[in-house]
């Protein structure tokens, strides 16, 4: 991204004339009203179910991403599963959502937690959470967010009237004046100017928009990268949900629905022959994942085996595999002049608990309701008491989790014999 960011000054100001928006209106003068209520750079899973959540409410949204919508639905781009909470679950109905994801959901209906060494027996020393002791219904989902996808581009058909979207499409520069932001835009359509009352940044670890807002981060390279992929297994997982802690880091066992087998390495089929399977969250140290990802297939499915042990009989690796760099992340503040930062624009987190989507949902939900309570009432969307009211909801619950996340790494990311006794009493 280029241009200039400034408060009502003209740098970064695209030249007039063009036409934007979902209304296509030409972009605005100083006493026009806005094209949109909202703009939301960036739609992945947060940015999207944002924008599903207020048009729902009735507002007007755009949403403009970098990859192509067809490119993001494809098998290929995305090989993780997320775990939803019971409160994300909730929110996910609330926008309406959860009808398209109910049969890809599988219920978590139990979690084990151990500790171990790769090849070796699990410690006898472990904790087991069990559904039927924390309340009615399961403990959470697994859904695959190829799925989650499928089902938010679903929804955005079914608010077109007030939800836009501008994919592939670069954000150029934006200007954050005292009224409103302008936010000139290029696509396969050439360059057009938008406005919008706030801008909301939901682009991932890597907002340009939290860049060019000069807020700065806190990051911590955990030396670690993270192996996805999916396994099928001879037994049954019945939900229950695996985390066991290797020196490397936290080795965790997803359990998925059943669904068809793949052939290695190319997420493809082979016939329909339905399989009982699990995504894997494997944390490893950098310096040996490449060798693990260049493995073949049996070999691959051989090191998986070493580390979670025989419990679901011969595992075996389908689909494709991944890997993503972990690391920490935080923004020094979730809020500028009429813009907001959501989901990993605000925090990133380690994978250990499963709990970064579940933290951008929350974003979601707050900013969700903030925005609409301040429509209601009559207010500015971009004002700045608006928007700190956002970030005092959301910043205590995302520090909390980062600590909590980064602490549990840390502790059990080694093989320290007097500090895995401990852990393994505690």
């Amino acid at each position: 991204m280029t241009g200039t960011d400034q408060r009502g000054g003209r740098g970064g100001r695209a030249e007039r004339g063009g036409r934007a928006g979902p209304r296509g209106a030409t972009a605005p003068g100083a006493g026009a009203p806005p094209d949109v209520e909202a703009l939301i750079v960036g739609g992945g899973l947060v940015g999207l179910s944002l924008a599903a959540a207020l048009a729902d409410a009735g507002l007007e949204v755009l949403v403009i991403d970098r990859a192509a919508p067809a490119a993001q639905l494809d098998r290929g781009f995305d090989g993780r599963a997320a775990a939803i909470a019971r409160g994300s679950q909730r929110a996910l109905a609330g926008i309406g959502l959860w009808p398209d994801l109910a049969d890809a959901a599988q219920p978590i209906l139990d979690i084990r937690v151990s500790d171990g060494r790769v090849g070796a027996a699990a410690s006898r020393l472990h904790l087991h959470y069990d559904h039927r002791e924390a309340g009615e219904g399961p403990l959470g989902f697994i859904i695959e967010n190829r799925e989650i996808r499928r089902a938010l581009e679903a929804r955005r058909r079914a608010l077109a009237a007030k939800l836009s979207r501008r994919a592939p499409c670069r954000l150029v520069a934006l200007e954050r004046a005292a009224g409103r932001v302008v936010a000139r835009i290029e696509d396969e359509r050439g360059t057009e100017q938008v406005s919008a009352q706030v801008a909301i940044s939901a682009e991932g670890r890597e907002a340009s928009l939290r860049s060019l807002a000069g807020i700065g981060v806190t990051r911590w390279d955990y030396g670690q990268s993270g192996i996805v992929c999916t396994v099928a297994h001879e037994e049954p997982h019945r939900g229950v949900a695996h985390e066991h802690f290797l020196p490397s880091g936290p080795f965790a066992m997803l359990p998925m629905t059943d669904g068809e087998d793949g052939t290695e390495g190319t997420g493809g089929t082979d016939g329909g022959r339905r399989v009982h399977r699990s995504s894997i969250v494997w944390t490893e140290r950098r310096a040996l994942v490449a060798t693990m990802m260049a493995l073949d297939g049996p070999a691959f499915s051989a090191e998986i085996q070493r580390r979670f042990g025989d419990s679901l009989g011969a595992l075996r690796a389908i689909g494709g595999r991944w890997a993503y760099p972990l690391s920490l992340i935080h923004a020094e503040r979730y809020v500028a002049h009429r813009l907001a930062l959501v989901g990993d624009a605000a925090h990133g987190i380690h994978p250990i608990a499963g709990q970064g989507l579940n933290l951008g949902l929350r974003d979601v939900a707050a900013l969700a309701e903030t925005l609409v309570d301040a429509r209601r009432l009559g207010l500015d969307l971009g004002a700045g008491d608006v928007l700190a009211r956002y970030e005092r909801w959301r910043r205590f619950d995302n520090l909390m989790l980062i600590a909590a996340t980064d602490a549990l790494n840390r502790l059990f990311s080694n093989d320290l014999g007097p500090l895995r006794l401990a852990r393994d009493l505690g």
